[in-house]
């Protein structure tokens, strides 16, 4: 008995090592999560007014990526929102009010016949052609001297601003929604991004 034990407990301490080297050696090399980011924001006064630029990097995955390739529009949006904070507990805990919230929505496409990726604002119905994705996604994640609302700012003291994009995959085509919704691959949100004041 002893020595049917003596070989069993070896052999189960064994197995738990190789299991949990494996469990090691799987998450080692599983690929990070790509999301979107926001990896510049600044405010900056001009004359009697503040205006912001920010810088946005839009890493594709393939599912995406091949979306785009047979002709599906992708709507990215860019959220910004001016916040006042009133410290209730000091740094602990803070009343916060949502004074000002802005949506910026793009669509861009790629046209097969031209070999151009068209980005167009949804907003103001401007439309840009572009010869690579590369390109294309380099100036939609450009924010340049955006004009914030004055009525907000007289007084910045407690003000934030704060930043984010992602994917709206609402505006999918029916047929493809349910399963982006539900996926990872097309989950690339940013986290919040907070601006830096001058």
């Amino acid at each position: 008995m002893m020595s049917l034990m003596a070989f069993i407990m070896p052999a189960y301490s064994t197995a738990n090592r190789f299991f949990l080297f494996a469990l090691l050696l799987l998450l080692s090399t599983a690929s990070p999560a790509v999301s979107f980011e926001v990896y510049y924001a600044q405010v900056e006064k001009i004359g009697n007014g503040y205006i912001l630029n920010a810088k946005i990097k839009y890493p594709l995955t393939p599912r995406v990526n091949e979306a785009l390739d047979n002709g599906v529009p992708i709507t990215f949006q860019q959220n910004i929102e001016l916040i006042h904070s009133i410290p209730v507990l000091g740094q602990f805990w803070q009343w916060k009010t949502t004074l000002w919230s802005a949506e910026l929505r793009y669509e861009l496409r790629y046209h097969a016949l031209s070999k151009q990726y068209v980005m167009q604002s949804l907003d103001t119905q401007y439309q840009r052609n572009f010869p690579s994705l590369d390109s294309a996604l380099s100036a939609l994640g450009s924010i340049n001297l955006l004009n914030l609302p004055p009525e907000y700012l007289e007084d910045i003291d407690n003000i934030t601003l704060q930043i984010r994009s992602g994917l709206d995959l609402y505006a999918l085509p029916t047929p493809m929604r349910p399963g982006a919704l539900i996926s990872k691959k097309w989950q690339l949100t940013s986290p919040w991004k907070h601006a830096i004041w001058p």
